[in-house]
């Protein structure tokens, strides 16, 4: 079966951007360089298309605790415009999926999942829903989604967009009338930077692409600089340091699992690692030379092999060669010499910590 496309592919291809299959979609890798576009939204402001993304609403007289029976993080008794990101798990412990989940209402929640994982991940909601006074409606073919990131990002979507966004906070949103549609803004990214998503109508999402790109303010950028930005600042990529048969706890992301809520699929599995400890972590690992470690990658100490890099790059911010892995416990702490084969040579490294480049969010 063929790649899906969003509404922008022909403005993607009008660019000459370079096109690769991504989560069943055909999807731009890069329009220039991915240092020039990285460095954009490091120093500036890009745009990305992200309609692939899956969008799932969520309503009923139980919709919060329908949300709750699924997710890891607690929404319980959130004022409506928050957003919280988690988990679903399996009862065993390993991720569905990552999401997004915005509380419009106490009888109204808007799901934001990947989109390699659409059909998965909404097949298993409507198991779930069974059980629950909830509707659960589909709406990811309706959706278009624009990031817009950079320091300059809340600049530019006022200016270029005529967006008011100013009063938004991190992981906050609203919605708002444009053009006889409604449309959501909030402020979340995958990059460590400031900026915004905006999800409406295809229609109105390009139309809002060419303002941007005509503009001049906001860099096109595509799926490899998201990877290197999302990389630096720690954040996992599903299907790297999440999968399937990986609990968050594993891969380091306790804090988006309240154990303490009073039940989620999944929960006596992870709260058990949360008190035991688990067996392997996800860890940073920088190395001393400049070779560059990649997915699959052996991680080594005194000729054991102790784990695997999920994601490795030369990290275009600080220049370092760097990479998460997973490893076996007993070599997870920092500090731990250990050595990555690349190439059949072994590399000296260092365990330390996951975020190799420091955030810059609007709290």
């Amino acid at each position: 079966m063929s790649d899906k496309r969003t509404c922008l592919y022909e403005r993607h291809i009008a660019l000459n951007a370079k096109m690769v299959s991504f989560g069943g979609f055909e999807m731009p890798i890069q329009y220039t360089d991915i240092t020039d576009e990285h460095v954009a939204v490091r120093t500036a402001c890009g745009v990305f298309d992200v309609s692939h993304m899956g969008e799932v609403l969520v309503t009923g007289p139980e919709a919060e605790r329908f949300v709750q029976h699924i997710f890891t993080n607690d929404i319980a008794g959130a004022p409506v415009g928050k957003i919280f990101y988690g988990m679903m798990l399996h009862p065993n412990g390993g991720t569905i999926d990552d999401l997004l989940v915005y509380k419009e209402g106490d009888e109204r929640f808007f799901l934001v999942i990947n989109a390699a994982n659409i059909d998965k991940d909404y097949n298993w909601i409507e198991l779930q829903a069974k059980n629950f006074d909830v509707v659960t409606e589909n709406q990811s073919e309706y959706y278009g989604q624009l990031a817009v990131q950079g320091p300059k990002a809340e600049a530019v979507v006022e200016k270029v967009l005529g967006l008011a966004c100013e009063e938004l906070v991190f992981y906050t949103f609203k919605k708002m009338e444009v053009d006889g549609e409604t449309i959501i803004v909030s402020r979340t990214g995958y990059t460590g930077e400031d900026g915004f998503e905006i999800y409406g109508s295809h229609a109105f999402t390009q139309k809002n692409w060419d303002k941007l790109i005509e503009s001049g303010e906001a860099k096109p950028c595509g799926l490899g600089c998201r990877d290197t930005l999302r990389f630096e600042v720690g954040l996992p990529l599903y299907g790297d340091e999440l999968t399937d048969d990986l609990t968050p706890i594993e891969a380091g992301l306790g804090m988006f699992v309240k154990v303490d809520k009073e039940e989620f699929v999944g929960k006596e599995v992870v709260a058990r690692q949360k008190i035991e400890g688990v067996t392997r972590k996800i860890v940073g690992i920088e190395l001393e030379g400049r070779a560059i470690p990649r997915h699959g990658y052996e991680v080594v100490v005194n000729d054991e092999v102790v784990g695997e890099v999920t994601t490795g790059y030369n990290s275009i911010s600080t220049g370092k060669s760097v990479c998460m892995a997973l490893v076996k416990i007993e070599f997870a702490k920092l500090g731990t010499p250990v050595q990555v084969r690349i190439h059949r040579k072994l590399q000296n490294g260092v365990v330390i910590k996951k975020r190799f480049y420091d955030k810059s969010y609007k709290k």
